[in-house]
């Protein structure tokens, strides 16, 4: 499983390119692709692979980054910050138009990096769009812990966000305040209630059956007493939870 949220920079300075490429290594994410155009971009795009798309609104090719940004938000599901310098107030007004998840001024630093990257993917989470480019630099991430955007999870460790996918979750069980993901690929730790994670997990996929356990319905295999079998674990059944967790599942006692 490739826990690393992959990022797509779209920049036609080579210099600046590979400079945001590497502040992005450093915190953890993955450079997905770089592109000097929107044509570029969108071969890039097509691979399915990216998680978040970084846009300088003034690129090569017949399409600015703004144009670029309209085929993101229609064909492909995923936040985009728009890379830009207090420009015309006609760019601005069309960049805000494309209601962005997280605006980063030239010039910038590692730390406006990094709080653009996690402000475009809570607010996508949120189903937010970013403030006016003038407020960029003073809004700051809610460091919310645990974020459900479309297939997966992307849950906050150190400096970054790591991406897990729903279909590779097996269970995820509680240790004080910690949270322990039981996944197809080993298991991960995150220093977060379980509760936290049942708020974003889809509840038609997910089912809470303890107070130290969630399972996903996909991988129960089948119940004795009062243990479920997931992915050949044996995982309790607290009678709080026993009847709701029969009911959706149409079993009769």
């Amino acid at each position: 499983m490739n826990k690393e949220v992959r990022i797509l920079i779209v920049e036609d300075e080579f210099m600046i390119s590979e400079d945001i490429a590497m502040r992005i290594e450093d915190f953890g994410y993955t450079v997905e692709g770089t592109a000097a155009s929107g044509e570029q971009a969108l071969e890039i795009l097509k691979k399915g692979k990216t998680d978040l798309a970084l846009l300088d609104v003034n690129i090569d090719g017949d399409m600015d980054g703004i144009e670029l940004s309209k085929i993101i938000s229609s064909q492909y599901n995923i936040p985009f910050i728009f890379l830009t310098s207090l420009a015309s107030k006609s760019i601005v007004e069309r960049a805000k138009e494309c209601n962005p998840s997280a605006y980063l001024l030239k010039p910038f630093n590692d730390r406006q990096v990094q709080i653009a990257i996690e402000l475009a993917l809570e607010n996508f989470a949120d189903n937010k769009v970013a403030s006016t480019v003038e407020e960029a630099s003073e809004n700051k991430p809610s460091s919310t812990p645990v974020l459900s955007m479309n297939d997966s999870l992307f849950l906050k460790k150190d400096t970054h966000y790591e991406r897990v996918k729903y279909s590779d979750i097996y269970y995820l069980s509680a240790e004080s305040s910690y949270t322990l993901v039981y996944t197809k690929n080993g298991n991960f730790m995150y220093s977060c209630v379980l509760k936290k994670f049942e708020e974003k997990l889809p509840s038609n996929l997910f089912i809470r059956v303890h107070r130290s356990y969630i399972v996903n319905a996909n991988y129960i295999t089948g119940f004795e007493g009062n243990n479920l079998h997931v992915a050949d674990r044996r995982i309790p059944v607290s009678k709080s939870y026993r009847e709701e967790l029969f009911k959706t599942f149409k079993v009769f006692k």
